[in-house]
């Protein structure tokens, strides 16, 4: 079993405390490796993997909501 996979089965038994500790880790470590960091503050880190994950979900809804709206014109 590889070590992500060994941490991923054992975020679900950690308490919110720990998790905490474990997210603020995962931020520290960003931030020793810079690259990628398009936004840091007190409450995390923001990659640019980040921004078009959200960018695909932007347009994803955008494109279902045309698509939902020329159907209804259609009728």
């Amino acid at each position: 079993m590889s070590t992500v996979a060994e941490i991923e089965a054992a975020l679900p038994q950690l308490s919110t405390e720990q998790l905490l500790r474990v997210e603020q880790a995962l931020h520290h470590q960003y931030r020793q490796r810079g690259g990628n960091l398009i936004y840091d503050d007190a409450y995390g880190v923001v990659t640019d993997a980040d921004l078009i994950a959200s960018a695909e979900k932007a347009f994803l809804t955008y494109d279902k909501e045309e698509d939902e709206h020329a159907q209804h014109r259609a009728r």
